[in-house]
């Protein structure tokens, strides 16, 4: 692989499909020049609005989308490439929703606690990204979030540990946690797997609400 790099930084605007029904949301991103990201704080659960960790971009689910957990959402330019091949059809940058497409850099290989640094931020990956309906509608494959979650490499999820701006091209520097909690095994756990689950919670590397989460499935 090349070196780590930025590929494309991508934000999303309220757009209304049919899933979710009548409420817009920010699945459709498109590339930008420069994204600003930082902690967004909770999720804001009572009234369901989202809260991004980047400037500007739209989350209409917000009891199950944002938050400091779920901050940014990356996604390697490579996976979408394979997917392309799979699909015979074109995926342009942003089209899984991620906000930032890599190159060089083989996320789902992450494990929880890595630390990256990118441009002048400061990221940590928190978890992998779990499939839903909306992601389903904007795709129009048939399947598409069991085929999805079988596959099992999610791209991840990231809080902003320090703020800053990301532009295209920028490259990544990847501090490993040795947490051994890879992102695709926590999938799992959140797909249902109580092995996977219990593996999740005895690792110590998940944050309290997460923990809980997982402990009240099993």
């Amino acid at each position: 692989m090349s070196e780590p790099r930025v590929r494309s930084v991508n934000i999303g605007r309220p757009l209304l499909q049919r899933v979710p029904k009548g409420r817009p949301t920010g699945i459709g991103k498109q590339p930008v020049d420069v994204i600003t990201v930082a902690d967004p704080g909770p999720k804001r659960v009572e009234d369901g609005s989202g809260v991004s960790g980047v400037e500007g971009d739209h989350i209409g689910d917000g009891r199950h989308h944002g938050g400091s957990d779920q901050a940014v959402y990356a996604f390697a330019r490579e996976e979408l490439d394979d997917w392309a091949r799979a699909l015979g059809r074109e995926l342009p940058d942003g089209m899984f929703g991620e906000n930032l497409t890599t190159s060089g850099l083989d996320v789902d290989a992450s494990e929880v606690g890595d630390v990256w640094h990118v441009g002048a931020a400061v990221l940590e990956v928190r978890g992998p990204r779990v499939p839903c309906a909306t992601f389903a509608e904007r795709m129009g494959e048939r399947g598409w979030v069991k085929r999805f979650a079988a596959h099992g490499r999610s791209g991840v999820y990231l809080q902003v540990n320090q703020p800053g701006e990301i532009r295209p091209g920028d490259p990544i520097t990847v501090a490993r946690s040795g947490s051994g909690l890879t992102v695709p095994l926590l999938l799992r756990a959140f797909l249902g797997d109580r092995d996977a689950a219990r593996t999740a919670i005895d690792s110590g590397a998940l944050s309290e609400h997460r923990r809980a989460e997982l402990a009240e499935r099993l």
